[in-house]
């Protein structure tokens, strides 16, 4: 146990700098005095599904459930090369390969049918520049919310990607999880 409290905490504390390294100013411009980036862009989003904890949880997690995410989202469509199959690793630590490779990432924290938290990229990011992307799934009437939020992506991308959340994850799990 002592070994993997170790590995969670190397792997975190390792998230936590790139993430900040990616929230830096990225002109010659100095840091306030306090610190703190006032720049800093952050998402969240709570989306509603009629689908419970369990279910959601089993669909974000499970690559084969996820495959059919992405062929809903129609995303891969675009693109030219053959798509790849998701890869979702249900483990802290293990990694991630989401819309034919376009995001990767780390998982850094998971609670079955609660919790997923992950140290996300898009490929087209500098190298090393990773994100958090915290995913809490909560009771809601007779289906579950996801409390999202999304923090350290580079500054300008906030739109970007709060758009992409709803039409590439939240929109086709909706789909999925209404059959």
């Amino acid at each position: 146990m002592y070994a993997l409290s170790t590995r969670r905490q190397m792997i975190t504390a390792g998230v936590l700098v790139a993430a900040g390294l990616a929230a830096r100013p990225s002109s010659g411009q100095a840091a306030p005095e306090d610190g703190i980036s006032h720049a800093a862009e952050s998402i969240h989003q709570e989306p509603l599904f009629t689908a419970g904890r369990k279910r959601l949880f089993n669909a974000l997690i499970d690559a084969r459930q996820f495959d059919k995410v992405i062929a809903l989202s129609g995303v891969l469509q675009t693109m030219k090369q053959a798509p790849k199959p998701a890869e979702i690793s249900r483990h802290v630590g293990g990694a991630f390969v989401l819309f034919g490779g376009y995001v990767t990432g780390r998982q850094i924290e998971i609670v079955p049918d609660g919790l997923i938290v992950q140290a996300w990229r898009a490929a087209s990011w500098n190298p090393g520049i990773y994100s958090i992307a915290r995913f809490e799934l909560v009771d809601h009437g007779s289906g579950a919310k996801i409390i999202f939020d999304h923090t350290g992506f580079p500054v300008g991308a906030a739109d970007h990607l709060a758009a992409g959340w709803y039409a590439n994850y939240w929109d086709p799990l909706q789909k999925l999880l209404a059959s």
